[in-house]
């Protein structure tokens, strides 16, 4: 049930961010070469490096967490969970680093009220999109944000002996779809990112 679930969820989002990024064809190089004249604060400079920190660690826990079941359908075990478990401290600090140092620039204002009476009144999608990539991906951090708590919680009650083997097994289910939703949010979330300030780069 799990693996199919994943293997469906895991195609269909990204299949659907590939067919998005060929429509919209964001201008990626004018972002880069922009960028690389731009010079980040100190602070700018730390939220990129954890941002980076956390995708990297993101990357080991996605391949270490769902590797085994999807590709050799058993559970996590040996190397596997060693890397999982080593990854999983550093990438709960980095996101909490995150949260702390993005929360003011994700916060949801009422800016977005003209955007949603738009949709509200069937405009086109070229009047929307940019407030709409903008605020799927603010929505997709908070959401990412709020999938941490029981996606931690739910490992770390199965880690000692509180509940019974059924409750054990609840839990454990608990943070295997956690772990699903938050992977899902995380890709989209980086792709409407990339998305984001490729516009707006473009736009300048």
């Amino acid at each position: 049930m799990f693996r199919t679930a994943s293997i469906t969820c895991f195609v269909v989002v990204l299949v659907g961010v590939a067919i998005h990024c060929l429509a919209s064809r964001p201008k990626l190089a004018a972002l880069c070469s922009k960028k690389a004249r731009q010079k980040p604060s100190l602070i700018g400079v730390l939220r990129k490096l954890a941002y980076l920190l956390a995708l990297l660690c993101f990357t080991v826990l996605l391949v270490t967490g769902f590797a085994p079941r999807l590709v050799f359908a058993r559970p996590i075990s040996g190397y596997w969970s060693m890397l999982h478990v080593t990854a999983a401290p550093v990438f709960a600090v980095c996101v909490a680093v995150l949260a702390v140092m993005w929360a003011h620039n994700c916060r949801l204002d009422k800016k977005y009220w003209p955007w949603l009476q738009r949709i509200l009144q069937r405009k086109t999608a070229n009047e929307t999109a940019p407030e709409k990539h903008e605020l799927t991906q603010k929505v997709c951090f908070w959401l990412i944000i709020l999938l941490v708590l029981p996606l931690a919680l739910s490992v770390i009650v199965c880690m000692f002996p509180l509940f019974g083997t059924h409750w054990q097994e609840f839990f454990a289910s608990v943070h295997r779809y956690c772990a699903l939703l938050f992977a899902l949010l995380v890709i989209i979330h980086t792709y409407l990112t990339i998305l984001t300030q490729a516009k707006k780069m473009a736009a300048k």
